[in-house]
């Protein structure tokens, strides 16, 4: 058997395999094949197909690639390229190939239509728009291109020109996929969200098991406090794909709002198991499980926290403190918060220093900080944090408490009194500061006491004196 039949072979055994969904078996005979004759365009571009459908989209990029290099003519693979390095989120690298693939088929809108999405991923939203306006030119009635602006558009916030632009999509091609998903979505943003549910609920009569609407039109229904119509919807998809991690997550997160923390602690412990790198499901077991209390809670939920920011560091040899600049200031005090919760106060320094460096003038980042120090055992420096946090922000009363807890335990009760009395002249009903001055003045009594009879003692005649 010669090499070229040999190959042909294995192009054939990929194709059944392509066909029966085995991905991995179709590459591998795809690969076999292009080992035995390199310079077939058509199974490059097979092989891109093969791992695309399998979600592997640097390497279907890098396979469409070769397809280009043996046929630099066909507009088709450089798209087909481009849009894989866009899934990959190889946003800059993608834009040349939808650049290639525009300048080979000036007809086709289809570039300007990925275009547009590169520019709004990388916040490029002028160009993204310019995109637009050169994508009319060519086909005024793509109804792809209004989607694609309205996307853009929801990024700025801009719901009601997305509005006008979905709706455009929705007239010119009205069995768009999701197009009243997503028109449902942009009215949600809007406030709209009775009209939102409608439309939800038409698109569902459309597709019925449609995930991600039915997620979507949950978490519509959560917002509008119907929470028994959304876990309806929630158990709906689980019905569908009972490994669902994140319809588990929706549901574990309405039980806690419902009070009900053991079933919560169920759904988020599934999605663990399923996925154990679902955003937040780490923070949510662990506070569930320092609020329980109960056996190794404490030291489970440290297991998880130290994961929890371990997996802050990316590939590549990504630091942890880029992972950090990735959370809003809400999510980094609440990680610093489980943190010190969890006992783990010298990986919370590195998360409220990140927020410190982020916020330089929040007085709050500063008395984080300055807590996290002090459960750490350093003083002088949790001092010193909370300090700045007063001068950033006098009313701010807790980092003066910190302050007067800190003198007191080093023995200075002069310092110590004089920051409960600060913050007594902000918060004057506070019981705590209350209780603390209290003490501290039973403690000023008790040296003056102490003064008193150690003067008597001196001033007492001798036993016994004339």
């Amino acid at each position: 058997m010669n090499d070229w039949h040999e190959a042909e072979q294995h192009v054939e055994r990929a194709h059944e395999h392509y066909e029966a969904g085995r991905w991995d078996d179709a590459a591998a005979e795809l690969r076999r094949a292009l080992s035995l004759n390199p310079f077939q365009p058509e199974w490059h571009f097979n092989l891109g197909l093969t791992l695309e459908a399998a979600g592997r989209y640097s390497d279907a990029a890098r396979a469409l690639g070769q397809a280009f290099d043996l046929s630099p003519e066909d507009g088709r693979i450089a798209m087909m390229t481009g849009a894989n390095l866009l899934r990959a989120d190889q946003v800059e690298q993608s834009l040349a190939w939808f650049d290639r693939a525009a300048s080979l088929d000036p007809s086709d809108p289809a570039p300007f239509v990925h275009r547009i999405e590169a520019f709004a991923r990388l916040a490029r939203f002028d160009q993204a728009e310019l995109m637009y306006f050169m994508g009319q030119q060519i086909a005024p009635d793509c109804a792809d291109l209004y989607a694609a602006m309205a996307e853009s558009l929801m990024d700025q916030a801009l719901y009601e020109r997305a509005v006008w632009c979905l709706r455009e999509a929705a007239r010119l091609e009205p069995e768009m996929p999701r197009i009243e998903a997503r028109l449902a979505e942009a009215y949600a943003a809007t406030g709209r969200h009775e009209r939102a549910r409608q439309l939800y609920l038409r698109e569902l009569r459309r597709d019925p098991g449609d995930i991600e609407t039915l997620l979507d039109l949950g978490s519509l229904l959560v917002e509008m406090n119907r929470r028994q119509d959304a876990g309806e919807k929630f158990r709906r998809v689980l019905e569908i794909q009972p490994d669902h991690a994140e319809a588990h997550f929706r549901l574990g997160d309405l039980a806690e709002m419902s009070g009900s923390a053991t079933d919560a602690y169920v759904h988020f412990d599934i999605v663990m198991r399923l996925d154990p790198g679902f955003s937040g499901v780490r923070r949510r077991l662990s506070s569930l499980l320092l609020e329980r209390a109960e056996g190794d809670d404490a030291q489970v939920a440290r297991r998880l926290m130290s994961e929890e920011f371990a997996s802050l560091r990316g590939g590549d040899g990504e630091d942890v403190s880029t992972g950090l600049g990735r959370e809003d200031d809400a999510s980094l005090e609440g990680l610093g918060d489980l943190l010190l919760d969890a006992g783990l106060p010298l990986l919370a320094i590195r998360v409220f220093r990140a927020w410190t460096a982020r916020k330089p003038t929040t007085a709050r980042a500063w008395h984080m900080l300055g807590v996290a120090n002090m459960e750490a055992e350093d003083l002088d420096e949790g001092m010193e944090h909370a300090r700045k946090a007063v001068r950033l922000d006098p009313a701010l009363v807790a980092p003066m408490h910190n302050l007067a807890m800190a003198h007191l335990q080093l023995g200075n009760f002069r310092r110590a009194r004089y920051w409960v009395r600060q913050a007594l002249r902000v918060e004057p009903d506070d019981s705590a500061l209350r209780r603390l001055g209290l003490r501290l003045r039973l403690h000023s009594i008790g040296e003056a006491m102490v003064g008193v009879w150690r003067v008597a003692v001196r001033r007492r005649p001798a036993w016994g004196a004339d």
